[in-house]
């Protein structure tokens, strides 16, 4: 039998890390808890190698962006077979009559030279993501990146808009992980004003019409923003919360917003300056298009306060028990089992609790409960995190983006763009389809036929340790070729899982 040691650091590394590579299982057995227990840091989740374009400087060039737009003149024809092919995974959808090509030379080459700019801002979205994944098959913090990994699909952004795809890497490096082992009503509201969120929902076009901006232009209030953040981001459908509690916060979060071309420079700048409460980080707060007054949500009231009304709903939200219970059988889904012990999902729940959202303390709760160190494997891999596993399976690293995000449309999770604010799925049966199967077995076929691994029968012991079955190291070490094998190793259900 082999040792427990062993056995709980393959646990640690494939569970609750994203996968053992040459030598890991050896370096972590000797004490797999206090490994996990390092990587909880105050300052949250380490951050991928840089450097990174920062959320004010994204902000920059969205402005720069827009004040091309303006300045573009629409055609009185388009001009056939011009318009460019959006990167694989980043497409974008809004597209509108501003995008068609130009027939006069002038406006062409305007036009030319903003899609020129949309291209090479999709690119830097494009390589954050290679970055990310790099620094995932990379990191020797694998539990730390997992957790912010989980935060992240929680509180979705998605590329599939264009101006909130500008803002997806700057939300994870800002917003997402140096909260994700404090408290949680910070991580909510770094969230919901980071002007990703804020863009993908639509928030920043809500003004409430009883607000100064709202009188005079007739604006609307978008509730997306506020629906979401109690559906899904805090307390949960399950809460009770009713309609008329969406509408009371989607009026509290009228003003919050992201600056525009039009708040740069002129007279209009300065008087529209002058209604504005601006961050450095993206985030401004127009007073004028607040809806003013006193709000009610889930029976508590909250005094008109401007930007700090719709602050102190979210953090009293992120503090409700029915989000520590959410949230509580959210964590064990995804590190457990899809049908989580209900033991693991209470001692959670009270950790949460009693810590008023720690983060930190919920982690050590994970970690510390039996039910979370279970032998059997229940969970399926994503396809991210297969291909990461893979990965740190052969030691070696993805290089160029294109492979990346082709693997990840064919498998069914393009790159940064879950299909609904709900993010990504995280069951079996999502992933573990018959299609879906296939799918990954034609990749695997890919992979396994250009590793260069010498050994796969010792690829597999290092990558899964005593997880590793007799019938699957058989089955490898008697492959008829070493593709044979290293598609049998990957495709086998002990590597499939974790």
């Amino acid at each position: 039998m082999p040792s427990v040691p062993a056995l709980d650091a393959a646990i640690a590394l494939t569970r609750f890390g994203l996968g053992a590579g040459p030598g890991g299982i050896a370096e972590v057995s000797h004490d797999p808890r206090a490994w996990l227990d390092a990587q909880i840091r105050p300052q949250g989740a380490p951050l991928p190698p840089g450097p990174f374009t920062s959320t004010g400087e994204r902000t920059q060039q969205m402005l720069d962006y827009q004040s091309q737009t303006t300045a573009a003149q629409r055609p009185a024809q388009p001009v056939r077979g011009t318009m460019p092919e959006p990167s694989p995974g980043m497409s974008a959808t809004d597209s509108g009559s501003e995008d068609q090509p130009m027939a006069d030379p002038t406006a062409q080459a305007r036009f030319d030279a903003r899609q020129a700019s949309r291209r090479a801002l999709t690119r830097q979205t494009a390589m954050d993501f290679l970055a990310r994944a790099r620094f995932g098959v990379t990191t020797d913090d694998g539990f730390a990146e997992r957790w912010a990994l989980f935060w992240a699909n929680l509180l979705t952004v998605s590329a599939t808009k264009f101006q909130a795809r500008l803002f997806v890497g700057p939300f994870e490096h800002e917003a997402i992980r140096p909260h994700v082992f404090g408290r949680f009503e910070d991580l909510v509201v770094a969230a919901e004003q980071h002007p990703a969120m804020l863009l993908y929902l639509d928030q920043a076009r809500s003004s409430g019409p009883n607000s100064q901006a709202g009188r005079r232009r007739n604006a609307g209030l978008n509730e997306n923003l506020a629906r979401e953040a109690l559906e899904l981001h805090t307390v949960g459908a399950a809460s009770g919360y009713t309609q008329a509690d969406v509408t009371e916060l989607a009026r509290a979060l009228t003003g919050w917003s992201v600056p525009t071309a039009r708040d740069q420079g002129g007279r209009r700048g300065r008087r529209q300056q002058a209604a504005m409460q601006a961050d450095t980080d993206g985030f401004i707060f127009r007073a004028n298009s607040h809806e003013p007054g006193e709000r009610t949500v889930m029976g508590r009231r909250y005094a008109e306060a401007g930007v700090e009304q719709g602050e102190a709903i979210l953090r009293d939200l992120a503090n409700r028990p029915e989000t520590a219970r959410r949230m509580a059988h959210r964590i064990a889904t995804h590190f457990v089992a899809d049908a989580p012990p209900p033991a693991l999902v209470s001692a959670l729940e009270q950790a949460w609790i009693g810590s008023r959202g720690d983060l930190s303390v919920v982690a050590r709760a994970l970690i510390a409960s039996p039910d979370a160190w279970r032998s059997e494997a229940s969970k399926i891999k994503t396809p991210y995190e297969f291909i990461l596993s893979t990965h740190r399976a052969l030691g070696t690293t993805p290089e160029r983006i294109e492979p990346l995000q082709q693997a990840l449309i064919q498998m069914g999770q393009p790159a940064f763009t879950p299909p609904s604010p709900e993010g990504w799925p995280d069951t079996a049966a999502d992933w573990a389809g018959p299609d879906a199967l296939v799918k990954r077995l034609n990749w695997a076929t890919t992979v396994g036929g250009r590793a260069e691994a010498d050994d796969p029968e010792n690829v597999a012991v290092q990558a899964l340790g005593p997880r590793l079955g007799e019938r699957t190291r058989l089955s490898v070490a008697r492959a008829e070729s070493r593709p044979e094998a290293m598609i049998l190793f990957l495709m086998s259900p002990e590597f499939q899982s974790r």
